[in-house]
């Protein structure tokens, strides 16, 4: 193919994904972005200007080759795009459907300063689900055995990412997932409509092909600690998240029909409760449904009480629009799907009937003041300007916390004053032999920023078998959230 000029790569407009139309996606849970087909994953990957001293690939914690794959999308080799994903990353096709690639890789692509940047997520789904539907991927070959065997606890995007890595590196890798479903977040949390289930188990089907072996229900803390597992295993790494529900501890929190995210979405994602009674998880189909909260689980939730029919489906969120910490791409279909949107709003309580069934939710009108500690907007109370909203269903979604049943059977693996792991930029903790990474460490965040922990703790790992040494100290102060 013609190699393009700078001029002509710029030429180029930017390619929009196709969606499912609102009015349909909202009586479904099929995926809503539709993915592209090859000849428009080529023309946007001609747009790449292949620069010499690519920042695209700076800012992704994954250290993906971001122009070599593109490179090779440009010139038709799909699945050698593939493959050099693959190379780096465990979830190439989770990555490229709910990764924020807008502030991160795509922020930095030098075509975004005077155009459009790449689209660099959409072409990594596009070459990932080639390899994944269209061809087989090539499982590589690990490294000769080392001898070493290593436990890794969680099997979210932290936890697939350090087993995948190893196993490379010749290690004897076991996954231990408490929950009957592996995938971490990626099936209790995120909605199908978001990611579908298929893509989760088929990367996970790699990193099994290459020789981690997977054990479900195994609750590390119950099950067997992490002493123990050290009595088997070469080094421990925790990589099970922080899926524990934040509350707002305000009157009339514990009325049916009040949910933390946590459990809302775990109950319709991984229990299929939107199929009930076929599957046997219920859950409440509101009529009109609050949900609290601004972040992309706000999103899920309530795009998810739509879909289960409700006949309203609202945010309350504190700030304005501008303060939500959401991807953009999720608030606009929400939008678009015909959620409604309660800015500088606050819940105080909540408001119940004889039956002890939520009716209502009483909020407080806020104003912005000056920036807090997040860098965003201080909200402020408006005096006297309480209201209520009527509901028949609520979802708290402000949070995760670290779940304790893991820290307090481990013997000499520190927590800080949230519970989190403390660990050091490579995931060592204050034991020996035991790293951790991901949510448990930084509290909630990104998968990709899981993803990158988990590379980060995988070399250290590799290292710590193959020398044996060990800081002295872990300081706390690198793993406060």
């Amino acid at each position: 193919m013609k190699e393009l000029t700078i001029a002509e790569r710029c030429a180029i407009p930017r390619h929009s994904m196709p969606h499912q139309d609102p009015v349909e996606r909202i009586r479904n849970f099929d995926e809503v972005a539709l993915g592209w087909d090859r000849d428009t994953a080529v023309e946007e990957a001609r747009r790449c200007l292949l620069c010499k001293n690519p920042q695209c690939v700076v800012n992704c914690p994954a250290e993906i080759d971001i122009p070599g794959f593109i490179r090779e999308i440009a010139d038709g080799r799909f699945l050698e795009a593939a493959r050099i994903l693959r190379a780096s990353s465990a979830l190439p096709a989770v990555c490229g459907r709910v990764c924020p690639q807008e502030t991160q890789c795509e922020l930095t692509c030098v075509m975004g300063k005077k155009y459009e940047p790449v689209a660099i997520g959409r072409l990594e789904r596009f070459a990932s689900d080639y390899a994944l539907f269209q061809e087989a991927l090539p499982v590589p070959e690990p490294a000769p055995p080392t001898g070493k065997k290593v436990a890794v606890v969680g099997a979210g995007p932290a936890g697939i990412t350090v087993a995948g890595d190893l196993v490379k590196m010749g290690h004897e890798v076991t996954l231990f997932e408490a929950l009957h479903q592996p995938g971490g977040v990626l099936v209790y949390g995120i909605p199908e409509f978001r990611l579908p289930k298929e893509i989760v188990r088929l990367e996970l089907d790699v990193i099994q092909k290459l020789g981690v072996k997977l054990v479900t229900n195994f609750v590390v803390g119950r099950t067997a600690t992490v002493d123990e597992l050290l009595e088997e295993f070469d080094a421990v790494f925790l990589g099970n998240g922080a899926g524990a529900p934040s509350f707002l501890n305000i009157p009339g929190e514990n009325l049916n029909g009040v949910y933390s995210a946590s459990e809302y979405l775990t109950r319709c994602n991984l229990m299929k409760a939107y199929q009930f009674p076929v599957h046997t998880t219920p859950v409440a189909r509101g009529r009109k449904v609050a949900v609290l909260g601004g972040g992309n689980v706000a999103m899920d939730a309530v795009r998810m009480a739509l879909r289960l029919g409700a006949e309203e489906a609202v945010i309350l969120y504190r700030r304005s629009r501008k303060e939500m910490p959401a991807r953009i791409e999720e608030i606009e279909n929400a939008e678009e799907e015909g959620v409604r949107f309660n800015y500088l709003v606050n819940p105080v309580r909540f408001i119940g009937n004889e039956a002890n069934w939520v009716t209502g939710v009483e909020c407080l009108r806020m104003e912005l003041g000056e920036p807090d500690a997040s860098g965003r907007r201080r909200p402020i109370p408006i005096k006297g300007s309480e209201f209520i909203v009527e509901v028949d269903t609520v979802v708290v979604a402000i949070g995760q916390n670290a779940n304790p049943i893991v820290a307090s059977t481990a013997t000499g693996v520190e927590t800080n004053e949230r519970g989190y792991f403390i660990a050091d930029d490579d995931g060592r903790t204050t034991k020996p032999g035991v790293f951790a990474g991901g949510d448990i460490v930084t509290g909630a965040a990104t998968v990709i920023l899981a993803i990158g922990a988990g590379k980060k703790a995988a070399r250290a790992i590799h290292q710590y078998l193959s020398d044996g040494t060990w800081p002295e100290t872990i300081g706390k102060e690198r793993a406060k959230p």
